[in-house]
């Protein structure tokens, strides 16, 4: 099932609870912290199965036309079963009556299997590769960043 969050605090602690699950993605503690801290003010969804939470994505504004996929993650024992795609879905849905395209920065290619796999996922999700800022975080995480039009 998936919920739109609206309270502050249940979504910081959806994202903990998630992005702990996920140290190969989010294994840098000040950026994962970050991330929880953000989250407490952008549109949540979060994906449940048996009242456990087993996802949740977040929606940035940066600028009027586009918004930004700012986190996502689907906990290690959920993946390849759908859940990425319903969450997808749904911020989409959400996006489209407000943004004329998506966007989402990511690890470029050939550095991580696990961003190799991120970037596959957005593809199959419609997005297309926009550019890569080399040294937007540092020089071994170079920035890919896709697009979609909503």
């Amino acid at each position: 099932m998936i919920l739109e969050i609206k309270d502050a605090n249940q979504k910081a602690t959806i994202v903990a609870e998630v992005l702990l699950d996920l140290p190969e993605w989010f294994g840098l503690p000040e950026s994962t912290q970050a991330y929880i801290d953000q989250s407490k003010d952008l549109p949540l969804f979060a994906a449940t199965r048996n009242n456990e939470i087993t996802g949740f994505i977040t929606l940035k504004e940066t600028s009027t036309e586009t918004a930004e996929i700012h986190c996502m993650g689907i906990k290690k024992k959920y993946h390849r079963l759908g859940i990425g795609t319903q969450l997808h879905q749904a911020i989409e849905s959400y996006a489209k009556s407000k943004y004329k395209y998506l966007q989402v920065k990511t690890v470029d290619e050939g550095h991580y299997k696990e961003y190799d796999q991120t970037i596959a996922f957005y593809q199959k999700m419609g997005f297309s590769k926009l550019e890569v800022f080399p040294t937007l975080w540092d020089a071994w995480n170079p920035c890919l960043i896709l697009i979609k039009a909503l």
